[in-house]
């Protein structure tokens, strides 16, 4: 049953059908040949609308759709002002500038996508008129907008948490340490690229400036307040804090900035509905796949067969961190977290992994392959918003890739990096 199931799947792929067809394909051979035919049905389809049931699903339509609000609107601008003003002067302070950006706009957005579009269209013009090489800026903003994934919101990790049955506040407090962890070292290694290239610096900016650029920055600011700080104290859960958000950005971009108008909901509201749709359909059929092998026990006869399930703690992290990175060069990574994580759950819980430190590790996978050739989503955005070629936007990425895998390793062998504000908020 499972060669047929994969052997359907890849074809499908290989003939160019969307991922959500294959995955429902797949689960209804399995249910046809563990049931005998399509009698109990409803069994599958029941299995599916359970799988978008979660009302901890909510938080993803409202985040997409803040998102879309502040992508439109300034708020994006007025926090690389804000960034640029302080550090834009020093030697590689344009690098570091567009990597802390895409830190705080991810901290605001939640959205790798949104990320490259809001902080790349700006800065993309500036690094390269500043001497940088256009492989190293499309690396940089590609990579650094995957800290997206981990600074929170984060959708990655409300699915994850939804599939796995983890509390969505404690990785979103998790996935702090290792977002600012990441942005350190593409920091340092801006810094030296720009010392070797002898890349010249930008002109500093007087404190005036500064106090003007952080005056205006002090409104967008408040979303990372809002989501961190809501949660951490107790006032919001998760999905209360995506619903803040929604209102927060429609009073800062519709009545405080004045930056969108009243005709721009529509194009606004459809945008959002899109990509939720999408969203939510690969969530039911991957529930309805998950479902299936996990009933046909194909997970436990995968492990068993690797032997996964003798490695140990450590060598199942390597293990969920081989396979998330190698699926995400190819797959969607809300697919691979839908079809992977409940292949793995056994392993997991046969070892008593924390499934937070293991929810910010799949986390951080999805990251690294989403940035990663030949298939990562981030790649063919960059391509389409920079009107560059695949080779281009791809060839400075490896040390980015590079310092992205030593940052898992980090996770793995130092775990607190990841879980002593977890501990500190929720313990």
């Amino acid at each position: 049953m499972t060669t047929i199931m994969v052997t359907a799947m890849i074809a499908l792929l290989l003939l160019g059908f969307p991922m959500m067809i294959p995955l429902i394909t797949a689960a209804v051979i399995g249910f046809y040949m563990m049931f005998n035919g399509f009698g109990q049905m409803d069994t599958l389809i029941q299995q599916m609308m359970a799988g978008i049931r979660p009302a901890s699903l909510i938080a993803v339509p409202m985040f997409i759709l803040a998102a879309d609000i502040m992508t439109r609107g300034q708020s994006a601008n007025r926090l690389i002002e804000m960034v640029m003003s302080f550090i834009g002067h020093i030697k590689g302070g344009l690098a570091v500038s567009t990597a802390a950006s895409c830190t705080l706009f991810g901290a605001v957005s939640g959205s790798t996508q949104a990320t490259v579009v809001a902080v790349g269209s700006p800065l993309r013009p500036k690094m390269l008129k500043a001497g940088y090489s256009d492989s190293f800026t499309l690396a940089l903003i590609i990579n650094a907008s995957d800290i997206a994934f981990l600074i929170p919101p984060s959708i990655g990790m409300i699915i994850y948490g939804v599939i796995s049955g983890t509390s969505i506040g404690e990785l979103f407090i998790a996935g702090i340490g290792p977002g600012l962890m990441i942005l350190v070292m593409f920091s340092a290694y801006s810094i030296v690229y720009a010392i070797v290239k002898d890349v010249p610096t930008e002109p500093k900016a007087s404190w005036k400036e500064r106090a003007l650029a952080v005056k205006q920055a002090l409104w967008p600011l408040g979303f990372p307040v809002i989501i961190v700080g809501g949660i951490y104290g107790g006032v919001f859960s998760p999905t209360e804090a995506a619903a803040a958000c929604v209102l927060y950005a429609i009073l800062l971009e519709f009545v405080v900035f004045r930056s969108l108008k009243m005709h721009d909901i529509y194009a606004i509201a459809k945008s959002t509905g899109l990509i939720t749709a999408v969203v939510f359909i690969l969530v039911a059929v991957g529930n309805g796949f998950s479902w299936i092998i996990s009933f046909a026990q194909i997970p436990q006869m995968i492990l068993e067969t690797v032997g996964v399930n003798d490695a140990g703690p450590t060598g199942v992290l390597i293990a969920i961190c081989i396979s998330f990175f190698v699926a995400c060069m190819f797959v969607d990574p809300i697919v691979v977290i839908l079809v992977l994580t409940p292949i793995f759950a056994p392993a997991i819980a046969a070892t008593g992994l924390d499934p937070v430190l293991v929810g910010i590790l799949i986390t951080l996978q999805v990251a690294i392959g989403s940035a990663t050739p030949p298939f990562g989503c981030d790649i063919f955005t960059a391509i389409a918003i920079f009107k560059r070629p695949y080779w281009d936007v791809i060839k400075g990425t490896p040390p980015f890739i590079f310092m992205l895998i030593l940052a898992a390793a980090l996770l793995i062998m130092f775990p607190q990096i990841a879980l002593f504000l977890r501990d500190v908020a929720f313990r």
